[in-house]
């Protein structure tokens, strides 16, 4: 049904086909010290961070000997995509960035998500990775697709990484 295959730095800029738009109801907040749902209405029709961020990260990925793997629908579109980085990180434990992971709007939903997420853990795992480290985008689905992937709060966070983006959640796998 869909195709997958490993990105070159020329496909990096087959992202810009991609409808990254996303409606926000809820989003996980810091409420007085504890982390609760919030209602935000939020409709997010562009990339987080813009476009020109997003693809200058994906080439990052892929020049610096990361993995990043397209999903293509029969007529060769890009549907979705997920880049890890190869540059192990961590005190206790050996962790790799999974720096982003996207379907296309009109392809949520279809397992396209879940089968990136697993070719990048098994990439990882590959590479001698012990978790894969995600910085998760706040919204309620997000949240609840690495949840359902098994995902769950990072045992070591990166204070660098939760720096980029204090409304990430810091989450992990065990690989």
């Amino acid at each position: 049904m869909w195709n997958y295959r490993k990105l070159s730095f020329e496909d990096a800029e087959l992202i810009n086909g991609m409808n990254p738009s996303q409606y926000i109801k809820n989003a996980w907040r810091e409420v007085a010290g504890k982390r609760q749902l919030v209602e935000i209405n939020y409709h997010d029709k562009d990339w987080p961070n813009g476009y020109d961020y997003h693809l200058s990260h994906l080439r990052d990925t892929i020049r610096s000997g990361g993995e990043a793997v397209g999903a293509f629908d029969g007529d060769n579109n890009l549907i979705g995509f997920a880049a890890v980085n190869r540059e192990a990180f961590g005190d206790k434990y050996r962790y790799v960035l999974l720096d982003q992971l996207f379907i296309t709007l009109e392809h949520r939903g279809k397992g396209i998500g879940k089968k990136l997420f697993a070719i990048a853990a098994h990439q990882a795992r590959e590479w001698g990775a012990e978790k894969l480290y995600i910085c998760a985008g706040s919204a309620e689905e997000t949240i609840a697709f690495y949840g359902a992937m098994g995902c769950r709060e990072a045992a070591e966070v990166s204070r660098k990484l939760l720096e980029n983006d204090p409304r990430d959640v810091q989450l992990e796998f065990v690989l």
